[in-house]
């Protein structure tokens, strides 16, 4: 009798690891042997982060933050007749002068047919914008100026939640991929801001001068900000904190709980959230092993 039990039990088919085949006579669907959490890995693809390089990461964050602020500026005191049309004008083309002699000095792939090109869609952009600065200028009259600043704080969140930190809203010279679906949602929700702004002014000519400000700043500070770090990171530090001193000198004039609130969420981005990371890091657990999902190890576009 017992040599019987054992020639059942010598007879007995060897459990083997397959993906394919069903199930294996003698054992259930879900049976794993003794080998199966051998293969199993812990933390393989966890990356270990340092303090100080996630906090000069985040310095693009406070950068972006303080041009957005500058802008808010520049609405207020137009809105307030603090700054007229003239001198909005100059702005304007200051900025222009200056952005494209930043994008020749920093951008060694910029030829002669794409900077005609560029100067092309500028002078196209220009002339759309003053035919339809008369639009702009009585399209929100029969709304509010409580709803219209609402839902220009609103779509400025959406903006900057959504904005593309890392790259441009316009590809960069030399680029290979386009900006993502996210990064032209955040553009476009500066864009109807800035109509909404626009529409509170009190001539055609504010509404030309501010629109054009406006996106000046929202689609082409970013490509210069992006070509200024990929030219010289040492560089995009020292306009990054040059950057964030001119915001906070001018949110302080304008007023001093806005300043209060613009240091605080700056030493927040920069300080606190690269901290936060850091300490998160040491309570990741991840674990990889034969029940994975596999991976392709090479370009399914190749």
């Amino acid at each position: 009798m017992m040599k019987g039990a054992a020639d059942r039990i010598s007879h007995h088919p060897k459990w083997k690891k397959v993906a394919y085949g069903g199930m294996q006579q003698g054992y259930d669907d879900n049976y794993t042997d003794e080998s199966f959490l051998e293969a199993m890995v812990m933390n393989a693809n966890v990356v270990k982060r340092d303090l100080f390089k996630v906090m000069q990461d985040s310095v693009s964050i406070s950068q972006y933050l303080c041009i957005v602020t500058l802008v808010i500026s520049v609405w207020i005191h137009t809105l307030g007749s603090v700054i007229d049309e003239t001198s909005l004008l100059k702005l304007d083309v200051g900025l222009l002068a200056l952005g494209f002699s930043v994008l020749l000095l920093t951008t060694s792939q910029l030829s002669q047919q794409l900077l005609s090109r560029y100067l092309l869609n500028i002078s196209f952009f220009i002339s759309g914008l003053y035919i339809l600065a008369p639009v702009y200028h009585t399209l929100t009259r029969s709304i509010s100026s409580d709803s219209i600043y609402a839902l220009t704080v609103s779509l400025l969140v959406v903006h900057l939640f959504l904005h593309d930190y890392s790259g441009s809203t316009i590809r960069p010279p030399g680029a290979l991929n386009n900006p993502t679906l996210a990064s032209n949602i955040s553009l476009n929700a500066s864009i109807v801001a800035s109509v909404l702004v626009a529409s509170r002014l009190p001539s055609r000519h504010h509404v030309f001068a501010i629109m054009f400000f406006s996106l000046q700043i929202f689609l082409f500070a970013p490509l210069i900000t992006f070509c200024i770090k990929k030219y010289s990171f040492k560089l995009h530090m020292w306009f990054s904190f040059a950057l964030m001193i001119m915001t906070l000198s001018v949110v302080f004039q304008l007023h001093r709980m806005l300043f209060v609130l613009l240091l605080g969420l700056l030493v927040f981005v920069s300080v606190v959230c690269p901290y936060w990371l850091i300490r998160m890091q040491e309570y990741k657990f991840e674990i990889n092993g034969p029940w994975d999902e596999a991976k392709l190890c090479f370009d399914i576009t190749e």
